[in-house]
């Protein structure tokens, strides 16, 4: 076969047999100069992805309107967003050589009917985009839709009272919310911020009040909050009056359990005091709060991609003990690149391309690597971000960072109020450089807008796709902006793999980061939820 160049979905069409549905035009050009086109249902890329087993996640299929039918059908605008996400999958697999060769992609691509039954050889030669690990977490799981109703949470920070006050909060979208933080004191107790009491019994009383069964769970720690762990876990006297601490605010403010958000055990994270010995304190933490709270509450805990440091500083590879003791290991995936002239993207579902220079730092990986220590799917809940970095770059495409690697430590959770960018003009963030930007102040700021199906690059920003980490990217050459960050299409990729895979849920960093409900209503959505 000669090599594929460029594959782009050069139109669309409509059919009305069997029944009403868009046909996308696929043109293919080859090295030599010879171009074609073929005709392809979204069910066919549908059997083309399920085949091929790679872990990269189709655009969803939106159910359209026929109510309006014809107009829905030949609007543009309406499946623009459809089109780009078909031909950036395309894309995807034209890079990766195994698949140039491959039956069931040349099949797709020639002008013959696409027929997967005779595929079944695919089963046991699944390709290198999903690794092993991941195919045999995948049959572990069985049936997806058997497994238990997964967990769709968000981190509350006490700082987004203001502008998201726990009474207009709508419960009905979250099964859990992390009210973050508390920290450790050099007591072994924890410490309140100003008004975070308040707050945090004002958050209860309207999860209640609401009849939807949302938990409240405590979270102590945080990026900057996490200097008195290691000690007050270094002994049992110390460790009890933690353990005393965390349960007493349990009690008196009728919480649903604790999470740990400890950044990070054996490491100095933000600068912390450390210890080998963080992490066999970890787990008798872990230990006492569970037998104080009872079997019931939930104990969490918000971790790097790579399980905890051991004794000798690198990640254990047995956690079952820790497993045993927890409800929901929350993985932070995000922050693996933050603002840099060579930006890349912060929140990689997987390295999609094999050339990431931080191969254990994406969604797969971690889920891979967690698992293989031991720590069931079912427990992991996968963090999506809602927000990115704005970088100063003139760059078009998303490549590598300066920042250290942080596949074992990310900068997560900081604890600041998001900032005010209102009177800047429409577009302009480059009082945002080097910092991390919400996704609603990317709405507000202009740089993105939203349309019928999505968002897309205004005031003179170019929306542009990763395809080596599923990820969205903006870029403006003339305000020597780029901004990584995650959307609609991405966070919809990362609840289907999150649900896919057996595992608990998803979570997201954080809740008044959104605009609106809109990315909340795509991950519950893409879990399989209303």
């Amino acid at each position: 076969m000669i090599p594929i160049q460029t594959i782009s979905i050069a139109d669309h069409t409509t059919a009305s047999s069997p029944n009403t549905h868009v046909i996308y035009i696929v043109k293919v050009i080859l090295e030599d100069g010879q171009q074609y086109e073929v005709q392809r249902r979204y069910s066919q890329f549908v059997k083309l992805q399920g085949c091929l087993r790679d872990a990269y996640t189709l655009p969803p299929k939106h159910k359209l309107s026929t109510t309006v039918f014809p107009l829905a059908w030949i609007d543009d605008q309406l499946i623009t967003e459809r089109k780009f996400g078909l031909a950036a999958y395309l894309n995807h697999l034209i890079n990766i050589p195994e698949f140039q060769t491959n039956t069931i992609f040349t099949q797709f691509l020639s002008s013959q009917t696409f027929d997967t039954t005779s595929f079944s050889e695919i089963l046991d030669n699944p390709p290198a985009m999903i690794s092993k690990d991941l195919v045999a977490i995948h049959n572990a799981n069985g049936n997806p839709e058997t497994n238990a109703a997964p967990i769709s949470a968000a981190y509350y920070p006490t700082w987004s009272a203001d502008t998201n006050p726990p009474h207009k909060i709508d419960f009905s979208k979250f099964d859990i919310l992390f009210y973050a933080f508390v920290t450790p004191n050099a007591s072994s107790t924890i410490s309140w911020e100003s008004g975070s009491q308040d707050t945090l019994r004002r958050l209860v009383a309207s999860a209640r009040l609401s009849g939807k069964g949302t938990k409240i769970v405590l979270s102590i720690g945080g990026w900057a909050g996490c200097q008195w762990f290691s000690r007050a876990t270094s002994n049992a006297t110390n460790r009890t009056k933690l353990t005393n601490a965390l349960v007493g605010a349990v009690h008196s403010f009728g919480l649903d359990g604790v999470d740990i958000d400890w950044e990070y055990p054996n490491s100095p994270g933000a600068g912390n005091p450390f210890s080998s010995a963080d992490s066999a304190n970890l787990l008798a933490l872990f230990k006492s709060l569970r037998t104080s709270l009872g079997p019931s509450k939930i104990i969490s805990s918000a971790v790097a991609h790579m399980p905890w440091n051991g004794p000798n500083g690198t990640s254990l590879t047995d956690v079952r003990a820790f497993a045993a003791q927890m409800t929901y290991v929350n993985i932070m995936n995000y922050d693996v690149n933050g603002a840099s002239s060579k930006p890349g993207p912060n929140a990689p579902l997987g390295n999609l391309c094999g050339s990431s220079s931080q191969p254990r730092a994406s969604a797969q990986a971690a889920l891979s690597q967690w698992t293989k220590a031991g720590m069931p799917a079912s427990k992991l809940l996968l963090g999506l971000a809602l927000y990115g970095y704005v970088s100063k770059s003139t760059a078009k495409k998303l490549s590598g960072s300066l920042m250290p690697d942080p596949s074992i430590h990310p900068v997560a959770h900081p604890r600041s109020p998001l900032q005010d960018i209102s009177t800047a003009p429409a577009g302009d963030l480059s009082n945002m450089w080097g910092q991390q930007i919400a996704f609603k102040q990317l709405v507000r700021s202009g740089a993105l807008v939203k349309t019928h199906d999505g968002y897309r690059g205004s005031n003179g920003y170019t929306m542009a796709w990763d395809d080596c980490s599923d990820t969205p990217y903006l870029y403006n050459v003339a305000r020597t902006t780029v901004v990584s960050y995650d959307d609609t299409w991405s966070l919809s990729s990362k609840a289907k793999f999150a649900k896919k895979f057996g595992m608990a849920g998803c979570f997201t960093w954080s809740l008044d980061q959104d605009d609106g409900d809109t990315l909340q209503n795509v991950i519950r959505l893409n879990l399989g939820k209303r």
